[in-house]
């Protein structure tokens, strides 16, 4: 056998994983093999494998000898839409994916590299969790990958596709990344599987209840996107790449718009007009506002009642943050809290301008809110807007009542460019609760309590319930048509691509976690 006979002898082993049956198992699930699905994720021909010949260190429990092939993880470079990004993918037919150090090293090594690079890093996990034959070293590796996993973020962009069991100390790792993606039916998380809850709590549960896509994606948030299918999965991944910078240190490419800038839209005047009790998606306005109409929701099934994502406006790249009175009326509580924190934290690592479409009735009231922390958690929405640099625009669309008008990035935590629509009410509550509260005596004292009250609705109205009171004060900016609501945003992002802010030098503040 020739030296050259021997390394691709060497390398089909390692290509072969777990061997046919194995492979065929895991096509049975329905699930793709560890290099198949790099081969769908990144451009045709790009992948270049890192450590193929890299073997277990384990000895013990009969691993001495064994020679696990690549050690249940496939590793190694590519390019997505012609830019690079490291990847891993573990490789469920190799001893179930599950983790031991060298396993844990290959994923380590690769990570480093994404920094080094600055580079996108995207784990494709499919793991029985932690290899008991390794013991402590196999829990030394997952701790390695979450330090590495902390010291990258808000430098390069992370993402998580679980695309099969995810168990334990396995899913910190995906946690901490930026982005998680679920695929229905084949993908679980959870901290302890069903029977260990059966086991310590009597709770009956299964995987799918417990900790599927759709779990993840409405319940506990730990989801940001699901697909009906892995090549879906991909197809995501790669959308939502488009957006992204490669690096903290870049902005997002601007690409060329065949949307007319100048494009108004008849539609936001419609529902500017609209009674104000009147529910609406707060997605007829960003679909509007969008170039050709193209917005991708991120947590689309997660506190509704807030919706974050991302579009472009003339060709660059913008996150959006918008009330949703379609749900809950559009008010804060603690989830669309931390959902919408979370995002914009994100958008300002990354040098992304912020939009910010307001249209809230307050906090969410209730005992169950209170006892929540809802104090605590909505300040994190607070500090992430107050802390974030980059360029920020607000529309006042419709209400803005209360504490809710200051947190959703108002002039007074520093939006550059602060807007309303004509119809906006911006004051302390609306004005029933506000003629309730300021004229009680009168309203019980009164000959005709309802028409006292109506005629103090009307004046409370004139003379806060608009945004001319606001305007005067120099809360806001400029009034402006619904329909021009698109051009003018445009022209305020291309007057703020040279802001430039010098944060105070610290260590870090201190989040309201």
């Amino acid at each position: 056998m020739t030296k050259t006979e021997e390394l691709l002898k060497r390398l089909q082993r390692a290509q072969a994983g777990g061997g046919t049956e194995k492979a065929k198992a895991q096509k049975e699930k329905g699930k793709l093999l560890a290099r198949e699905r790099l081969d769908l994720l990144l451009d045709e021909g790009s992948f270049r494998e890192l450590d193929a010949l890299v073997e277990t260190k384990g000895r013990e429990f009969g691993l001495e000898g064994k020679g696990v092939p690549g050690d249940g993880v496939v590793t190694g470079t590519g390019t997505i839409h012609g830019r690079t990004v490291c990847v891993f993918s573990q490789d469920f037919t190799v001893m179930g994916g599950s983790l031991g150090l060298a396993h844990a090293e290959k994923i380590c090594k690769v990570l480093d590299l994404a920094v080094r690079i600055r580079a996108p890093m995207i784990g494709l996990c499919d793991s029985g969790g932690a290899r008991i034959q390794e013991g402590v070293e196999s829990l030394g590796g997952y701790a390695e990958i979450f330090y590495r996993n902390v010291q990258a973020s808000g430098f390069i962009p992370q993402i998580s596709a679980i695309l099969g069991p995810c168990a334990g100390g396995a899913v910190y790792s995906p946690a901490i990344t930026d982005f998680v993606f679920m695929v229905e039916n084949t993908s679980f998380m959870f901290i302890t599987g069903p029977e260990v809850i059966k086991a310590a709590t009597g709770e009956q549960t299964d995987f799918e209840s417990l900790g599927g896509a759709h779990v993840h994606a409405t319940k506990s948030g730990v989801a940001h996107f699901t697909a009906g299918s892995e090549q879906d999965c991909f197809r995501q991944i790669q959308e939502l790449l488009g957006y992204l910078p490669q690096n903290g240190e870049e902005k997002p490419l601007r690409i060329a718009s065949s949307d007319n800038p100048s494009r108004t839209s008849p539609e936001l005047e419609k529902i500017c007009e609209m009674d104000s009790k009147k529910p609406y998606r707060v997605h007829d306005v960003i679909w509007e506002i969008a170039d050709a109409h193209q917005f991708l929701e991120v947590h689309k099934g997660f506190a509704e009642n807030i919706v974050v994502g991302f579009i472009r406006l003339n060709g660059e790249s913008v996150g959006v943050v918008a009330n949703n009175p379609k749900h809950l009326s559009g008010a804060l509580d603690i989830s669309a809290s931390e959902k919408a924190a979370r995002f914009v934290r994100f958008c300002d690592a990354f040098n992304i301008p912020l939009l910010t479409l307001v249209d809230v009735p307050g906090y969410w009231p209730g005992v169950t809110q209170e006892h929540g922390g809802i104090i605590r958690h909505g300040a994190k929405l607070l500090y992430a807007y107050s802390q974030a640099t980059v360029p920020k625009v607000t529309v006042i669309l419709r209400k803005a009542y209360g504490g809710a008008y200051d947190v959703m990035s108002s002039k007074h935590i520093r939006g550059d460019f602060n807007f309303a629509w004509p119809g906006a009410e911006i004051a302390v509550m609306g004005p029933q609760g506000a003629v309730e509260i300021l004229y009680s005596k009168e309203i019980k004292t009164s000959k005709d309590p309802e028409k006292f009250k109506q005629d103090k609705v009307q004046e409370y109205t004139r003379k806060f319930a608009n945004p001319y009171y606001a305007a005067q004060r120099g809360f806001l900016d400029e009034v402006i048509g619904a329909a021009q609501t698109r051009p003018r945003l445009i022209q305020a992002f291309e007057c703020l691509r040279t802001k430039r802010v010098e944060p105070l030098k610290k260590r870090h503040g201190n989040i309201p976690l």
